[in-house]
């Protein structure tokens, strides 16, 4: 499996890069947001459908044996391997012609991520990792953040109108009292990325869905990171909690979170 696992890998870079070139192509010019608003800061464009049909359509014909799921249209196609597929992650900035988004396609073998790509274009970065393999990018390889003091470390919060209002603010103050720096940048994919690679010292977003993290999860994992136990509690079906973090402070970011490892 593991060199099923591999070829289908670097089939599926070509497929991203190409994704990436669309998405580019599609890409709004700075400014005033461009799309149809689902909700409060959720937003939804043309592209995002785009480069969903267009991976699928590519990675359908390269493995048709090869379940297939998007954040748009869901579960298309069932196998044991199946790609899960976040067209355009970090939307909001996507629809005002920023930088922060993201294509993120994940390879799962039952319900195990097994590989990930996230493209970043506008960035001009990719990660990449195949489990046992590493993770990289650019082609560098990449470890989690040796921070151990929680004044000295770069914490990121996702913002989600599905939390109860207050939340954000709580979880923010406790991140705050441990004296790390918050931020918040509008795409959960890279940031858990950045944690990955250590440009971030942890990432906390309370409703998350396994579109946004497939890709992130094998990162996490072969760079060194603590992982929540997302897929185990529930994550596979439906929105959920997600902490990563820096092995350093995640036992201190835990618990003031209230996020367990």
């Amino acid at each position: 499996m593991t060199q099923a696992i591999l070829s289908r890998f670097e089939a599926a870079r070509s497929v991203v890069r190409d994704a990436a070139a669309l998405a580019m192509k599609m890409r709004p010019a700075p400014g005033g947001p461009k799309g149809t608003q689902k909700s409060a800061q959720d937003w939804l464009t043309e592209t995002d459908g785009a480069v969903e049909s267009f991976i699928s359509e590519r990675i359908g014909t390269l493995f048709p044996e090869d379940g297939f799921q998007g954040e748009e249209e869901g579960r298309t196609r069932t196998g044991t391997l199946r790609w899960v597929v976040d067209p355009i992650d970090g939307t909001s900035n996507y629809a005002r012609g920023r930088n922060r988004w993201c294509i993120s396609l994940g390879l799962m073998d039952g319900d195990t991520p097994v590989a990930g790509i996230i493209e970043a274009p506008a960035l001009g970065e990719t990660y990449t990792a195949v489990r046992g393999h590493g993770a990289f990018l650019n082609g560098q390889r990449i470890h989690a953040s040796p921070v151990t003091d929680t004044a000295s470390s770069l914490i990121e919060m996702g913002w989600s109108n599905r939390v109860p209002p207050g939340v954000f603010q709580e979880k923010i103050d406790a991140i705050l009292n441990l004296g790390a720096m918050p931020r918040s940048g509008g795409s959960g994919a890279i940031a858990l990325a950045e944690v990955a690679c250590g440009r971030q010292d942890g990432y906390l977003e309370i409703r998350i869905n396994l579109w946004d993290v497939a890709a992130a999860l094998v990162l996490l994992e072969e760079a060194g990171a603590r992982v929540s136990p997302f897929l185990r509690d529930g994550g596979l079906t439906d929105g959920i909690s997600i902490l990563a973090a820096a092995p350093g402070i995640a036992d201190a970011l835990s618990d003031a979170v209230g996020v367990s490892f």
